[in-house]
Parts: C-alpha cells; sequence; structure tokens
C-alpha cells in the first residue's frame, strides 16, 4: 500500500469531489427517477474525475521545478522525486484513456466536452495558465465543462441562470486560489506561480467580492424566477439561498482568517462549517424538489 500512496497522492482523488458539477442538471432537471439518465451522468462525471487526474498529473510535470520553492507544495511526488516522470506520464495516458472511454460511454457529446476540457487544461499547463486573469478564466471553464456536460452533453436543457450562477462561483474559487498563494508565498509568489506578479491583495479582493455578490444574486434569481417555479412546482427554493451566503462567508473566513481557500475541495471535505452548509443547502433542495 505504501508503494502505490505517492501515486495514488499524484492522483489527487479528494479532487473528484468537483466532479459533483457534473450532477447539476440531474438534480435541477428533475432527472433523477430516469436510470438511463442517471447512468450516463455517472459516466460523465468519471470520466472528468480521471481526466482530472490526467491533467493534475500534466501541470504537476510542467510545474515540478516551481513547486519545489513552495513550502506545501514541494511535498507532492514529482516535486519530492518519490514518482519517476516515466510512470508518471503511463499514469496520465492511463487515467485519459480510461476517461475517453467512460465520456463515450455517456454520449458522444459527453466525449467531446471531455476533449475540449483535456484540451484548455493542456494548453494551461503549457503556458495560459501565465497569464493574467485568463488563467482564472480557464479554471472556471473545467467547471463550467462538468456543468454542460451534465446538461447538454446528456440531453437535459441547461437553466440559463445556474450557468450563470456557476460561472461567477468558479471565478470566486479561482480568484481565492489566487489570494490564497499570495497569502502562502508572501511576496515571493512569482517564484512559485510566474502570473503571480501580475496580481495583487487588492485587485484579488475586488474580483474575489464581485464574483461572491454576482454569484448570490444570480442564485436568488434563480430560486424567484416564474420559470423556476413553474419547473419545480415550488416557490420556496428561496429559503435554500441562506445557505449559499452562509457557505460563501464560510469560505471568505477560511481565505483571510485561516490560510485556507486554495483548494475548494479539501475546504469543503474538512471544515465543518462549509460541509455542513452544503450539506443543509442539498437536504433542502432535495425535499423540496422532491414534494
Amino acid at each position: 500500500m505504501n508503494g502505490l500512496k505517492p501515486y495514488l497522492k499524484l492522483l489527487r482523488p479528494h479532487q473528484w469531489v468537483k466532479s459533483g458539477f457534473v450532477f447539476v442538471g440531474l438534480l435541477f432537471g428533475h432527472a433523477w427517477r430516469d436510470p438511463l439518465l442517471v447512468h450516463s451522468v455517472l459516466f460523465a462525471a468519471a470520466a472528468f474525475a480521471l481526466a482530472a487526474s490526467a491533467i493534475y498529473v500534466i501541470n504537476d510535470l510542467a510545474d515540478r521545478e516551481r513547486d519545489r520553492e513552495h513550502p506545501e507544495k514541494r511535498h507532492r511526488p514529482l516535486a519530492a522525486g518519490t514518482v519517476s516522470v516515466t510512470k508518471a506520464l503511463l499514469l496520465a495516458g492511463a487515467c485519459l484513456l480510461s476517461a475517453l472511454m467512460l465520456a463515450h460511454a455517456a454520449s458522444n457529446r459527453v466525449l467531446l466536452i471531455v476533449l475540449v476540457y483535456a484540451g484548455i487544461n493542456v494548453a494551461y499547463s503549457m503556458g495560459l495558465k501565465h497569464v493574467v486573469l485568463l488563467d482564472v478564466f480557464i479554471i472556471a471553464a473545467g467547471f463550467m465543462l462538468r456543468i454542460l456536460a451534465g446538461t447538454l452533453g446528456v440531453g437535459i436543457a441547461p437553466s440559463q441562470w445556474l450557468l450563470l450562477c456557476g460561472l461567477l462561483l468558479t471565478l470566486f474559487l479561482g480568484f481565492a486560489k489566487r489570494r490564497a498563494e499570495l497569502n502562502v508565498m508572501s511576496g515571493r509568489g512569482g517564484s512559485h506561480r510566474k502570473v503571480l506578479d501580475d496580481y495583487d491583495p487588492v485587485l484579488l479582493d475586488k474580483l474575489i467580492g464581485i464574483c461572491a455578490a454576482g454569484a448570490i444574486v444570480s442564485y436568488s434569481l434563480y430560486t424567484v424566477s416564474a420559470d423556476t417555479v413553474a419547473m419545480h412546482g415550488t416557490a420556496n427554493l428561496i429559503y435554500t439561498v441562506p445557505f449559499v451566503i452562509y457557505g460563501i462567508f464560510c469560505y471568505l473566513f477560511l481565505l483571510h482568517q485561516r490560510g485556507g481557500g486554495g483548494d475548494p475541495a479539501t475546504a469543503l471535505l474538512q471544515d465543518v462549517h462549509l460541509l455542513g452548509a452544503f450539506a443543509c443547502w442539498f437536504v433542502t433542495v432535495m425535499v423540496l424538489l422532491g414534494r
């Protein structure tokens, strides 16, 4: 088991929680009662989990020298030298091939979306991560493609309000990640990630505030939209908004007061308040939509 630990660490399975975005369409499209759609969405989620792992390996390969300058990332398997470059490439190839097979099993459209996801992330790893602002938009695009795979990819019409909310939320998480990196590196951000020389705390705090407010407002407008009320048969989704606000505020607290915010998946799985806000939101949504 100890021999496998570096490889599991390289794949970052805790990040697979991000595939939860694939299930947005299944939840808000009332499609969970259709076994075929459920199977397709599960395949799509698994495809994105493995594709993401392949991209993490490629990104770690490209960043291994810079990661050695980071107090936490220097322990990553490639930066620490516990996994060879050859074995890492073979592992990435196996994950990507498996991801494409699973995506094809979901649908041809999901396969195309996963290919686009892989393509933009390879471009990100190879250089676009050094382009200020565009780097965060590419991170957000990865989340948005997950939502599209679970909606358009399997034949579920996505809500425009939810797409807008998803975009703003993922931009919020992306800019928060950059802010957390600046916090950790204490003025030496450029030695770890070149693009951090183009960011500063004041700019990032403004961008984070705009995206957080936009995400809250767009989700709130979705809950009271006439189309939403007609589709779900309830006007009570508005009562889920406090959980969203609390969750975002918790994330901001972690970012500014606890030195967190650099990894949304870790924050969600480890912070009891953030996890509690998500659980309450999810249970309330399921109760309201399942009536």
